[in-house]
């Protein structure tokens, strides 16, 4: 059975970090590409990043909104995938979900291109 567990959200203020994880099991961790989407009350749910599988490390791909103060890393060795979060403002305040994939590169920030999903985290940042 597959699972993705989030973990690390919470109530922070502007300016602020988080570090949510993401912890996989029941797939071969090693050959899906990663994404984080989030979804704020009263909005669809949007992509935020994504590492891709290849390589040692992967490749990190991101929306313009979070660009230079979001990082997706992930940790072979703990099946785990993780979204920093810095400078941290109200408009990031979303339930944020991860998601495993086997899609093309061009498909890597497509909800539909995912196909497993965890049950996401609350973040919150206050002003």
């Amino acid at each position: 059975q597959v699972q993705l567990v989030e973990s690390g959200g919470g109530l922070v203020q502007a300016g602020g970090s988080l570090r949510l994880s993401c912890a996989v099991t029941g797939l071969s961790f090693r050959t899906y590409n990663m994404g984080w989407f989030r979804q704020a009350p009263g909005k669809e749910r949007e992509f935020v990043g994504a590492i891709t599988s290849s390589g040692r490390s992967g490749r990190g791909y991101y929306a313009d909104s979070v660009q230079g103060r979001f990082t997706v890393s992930r940790d072979y060795t703990k099946d785990t995938v993780y979204l920093q979060m810095n400078s941290l403002t109200p408009d990031d305040t979303a339930v944020y979900s991860c998601a495993a994939g086997r899609q093309v590169l061009s498909a890597i920030s497509q909800q539909s291109a995912y196909s497993y999903w965890g049950q996401g985290t609350q973040v919150t940042v206050s002003s």
